[in-house]
C-alpha cells in the first residue's frame, strides 16, 4: 500500500505534470512542423532546384523483383533532407520561445555581499593562547 501512496505522491507533483504536458504539446508541435516543412516549405524548394521532390529523392542498391518477392533495398536520402529542414525548424522555434521566457525574467540586482562575520570564539580564544606563547617565550 505504501508504493501505492508513493508513487501518487510522484505523479502529483508540479514538475512531473509539466513533464506530461509539455511531451503532449511537443508531439502536436511535431506534427505541425512535419506538415509545414512537408506541405509549405519543401514545394517551393523543389520548385527552386528543379521541381525536384525530395520525399522521392533516393538511391537504389537492390532494386525491387516481385517475381522472386525481393524488396526494394534503398537509401532515402530525400526523406533524410527534410528531416533535417523539420529539426532546424523546431530548433529554431524553441530558441525563439527560451529567449522569450528568458526576456520576461525581471533582473534582480545583485545581493549585497555579506558582512564579514568577524573571527569565531575559537579563532578568538586560539589567538589568545597564540599571543601568551609568544610572551613567554
Amino acid at each position: 500500500m505504501a508504493l501505492g501512496k508513493e508513487f501518487k505522491e510522484f505523479a502529483m507533483r508540479g514538475s512531473v505534470v509539466d513533464l506530461a504536458v509539455g511531451v503532449v504539446i511537443g508531439a502536436a508541435f511535431g506534427g505541425i512542423i512535419t506538415s509545414l516543412v512537408k506541405d509549405i516549405i519543401m514545394p517551393p524548394i523543389g520548385i527552386l532546384t528543379g521541381k525536384v521532390d525530395f520525399a522521392d529523392k533516393k538511391y537504389v542498391i537492390v532494386s525491387a523483383n516481385p517475381l522472386h518477392k525481393v524488396p526494394e533495398v534503398a537509401i532515402r536520402y530525400g526523406n533524410f533532407i527534410t528531416v533535417i529542414f523539420q529539426f532546424i525548424i523546431v530548433a529554431f522555434c524553441i530558441f525563439l520561445v527560451v529567449k522569450g521566457i528568458n526576456s520576461m525574467k525581471k533582473e534582480q540586482p545583485p545581493a549585497p555581499p555579506a558582512p564579514d562575520p568577524g573571527p569565531t570564539k575559537e579563532e578568538i580564544l586560539l589567538t589568545e593562547i597564540r599571543d601568551l606563547l609568544a610572551k613567554k617565550a
